[in-house]
């Protein structure tokens, strides 16, 4: 089973964007061969309330959600947040999203670790975002900073439920953070392969082999991104067909 665990939805504020739709998701896993894809809505990003952008995501969702998983996005600053989280444990969401360096609040802050726990508690992962876009396709409005390593760290450590997703990391990004673990609380984070290069630098493959391949997990960042990149990557990794069928899909359903 080959689950992309970062995709999304909806219109993006800063540009256009390309196949946010359901049909649009789904013909561009037909065409990489991808069971299932864990769907967030991107418009959420900058609500002040998410809570209707995650409406809109079931309703357009419904009738695909034998592929299509809805991942809400939670806002933990906000009054009654855990509404929002007991409703997505309901929906049968694999995940929930939170955006701390958008939604204004400290990235390992208490409301950041209260989500953690609160998520660990309901056995849901909280994915987490480094970045969007590059910093050079950026819109001069978008002034979010990135997600800091340290506060992975922390946010890891804080309960050993814990069950963080991590997407568009780099080398360096990863690096600080897995080795600044103990080996119990790096388990608690699996990576997208999304922001990781391969040749001529080889970043994927040299973190496959210090961090180990059973961290890492398929994530594309569609349609922000060109979903077949990750699949190039892979490719050009040289893995054996075991450690590949690890990162397309088995680890993710060992470790959740």
């Amino acid at each position: 089973m080959i689950t992309d665990v970062a995709t999304f939805i909806g219109a993006y504020p800063y540009r256009h964007v390309d196949g946010g739709t359901p049909e649009g998701v789904l013909s561009n896993m037909d065409r990489l061969g991808v069971d299932r894809a864990w769907v967030a809505h991107l418009p959420s990003i900058l609500y002040k309330d998410p809570a209707p952008g995650t409406v809109a995501l079931l309703r357009v969702l419904e009738p695909h959600r034998e592929r299509l998983l809805p991942v809400p996005t939670i806002h933990p600053g906000l009054p009654h947040w855990e509404r929002d989280l007991d409703a997505a444990s309901r929906e049968g969401a694999p995940a929930v999203r939170a955006y701390p360096t958008w939604q204004g609040i400290e990235p390992a802050g208490d409301a950041m670790r209260h989500l953690v726990a609160a998520a660990a508690a309901r056995r849901l992962p909280v994915h987490l975002a480094v970045r969007m876009e590059d910093i050079r396709q950026r819109h001069p409005l978008d002034t979010a900073a990135e997600l800091p390593a340290a506060a992975v760290r922390a946010l890891a450590r804080h309960d050993e439920g814990a069950r963080l997703v991590i997407s568009n990391a780099d080398r360096a990004f990863v690096e600080e953070v897995h080795f600044g673990l103990t080996p119990a609380e790096a388990r608690r984070v699996v990576w997208d392969v999304a922001w990781l290069w391969g040749p001529p630098e080889d970043h994927l493959r040299h973190v496959l082999a210090t961090v180990g391949v059973e961290r890492f997990v398929l994530g594309t960042g569609a349609p922000l991104r060109l979903p077949d990149g990750p699949f190039a990557q892979l490719d050009l990794a040289n893995l054996t067909a075991d450690d590949r069928a690890r990162v397309l899909g088995r680890n993710l359903a060992d470790w959740t």
